[in-house]
């Protein structure tokens, strides 16, 4: 049995299970070590999958009996398109999640296919958009501030006559958030501007400073972010 399919076994033992299976128990269920078991706990814990130990003469593990693992039989192309996908958002305001996202899929990667999929992903590289700085806003404070659907106070750098950021007109916004946009190799935030009183994208990495405020924005019509995004050749990622 390769190690994703008894690793999909061992989730679906434990869930119907009425008492914790102890690891040496396990171990001889499955014909390995009991140190192969708990590897394979270790790698399913890691993705997500929520298995605890209980102490004692009677413990063992066990598993919310709620809880079933989705299949997950990638392809070792369809793995490698998923991962460096998910490193595509590495400078965005998802990195955080992207990054855990990365080590869920790679712990219950077909064993097979982990060593090509992370040669083929060492032979990538990526020209990416410029990041925040040590001053600037940190990507995943941006995700909490989409999520939360409030009006956001930021400080945002200008634009000098090279098209690079000017500190000298840095101005004071009032943004009710709308949404993610990429532009070329920038992560923009989109929103209704107050002081423009017109739908806009501030580049991520010319936030210097961001205060999510108490207020609750007033309903906007969608139609006036897909007016100003229908002059641009976009799509959308659902």
């Amino acid at each position: 049995m390769k190690r994703a399919e008894r690793q999909y076994a061992l989730v679906d033992l434990l869930r119907g299970a009425r008492r914790p299976w102890s690891a040496a128990r396990l171990a001889d269920e499955f014909g390995v070590s009991s140190r192969t078991i708990e590897r394979d706990i270790g790698s399913l814990q890691l993705a997500g999958v929520p298995i605890y130990a209980d102490h004692g003469a009677a413990g063992g593990y066990s598993i919310l009996r709620e809880y079933s693992l989705p299949p997950l039989n990638l392809s070792a192309t369809e793995s490698l398109a998923v991962l460096a996908g998910l490193a595509l958002l590495d400078s965005s305001p998802y990195q955080g999640a992207a990054r855990r996202a990365r080590a869920k899929i790679a712990a219950v990667m077909d064993e097979d296919h982990r060593a090509p999929v992370q040669e083929l992903l060492g032979r990538m590289r990526v020209i990416d958009a410029v990041t925040p700085g040590d001053d600037g806003v940190p990507l995943g404070m941006l995700a909490d501030v989409i999520a939360a659907r409030r009006v956001v106070r930021l400080a945002y750098l200008g634009e000098n006559a090279d098209g690079g950021p000017d500190r000298a007109t840095t101005t004071v916004r009032d943004v009710e958030t709308l949404g993610l946009l990429r532009a070329g190799d920038a992560w923009l935030l989109t929103g209704w501007c107050r002081l423009r009183e017109a739908i806009r994208g501030f580049r991520i990495e010319r936030i210097t400073r961001l205060e999510i405020l108490a207020e609750v924005p007033p309903a906007r019509d969608p139609a006036l972010l897909e007016a100003d995004l229908a002059r641009w050749p976009t799509r959308r990622l659902a």
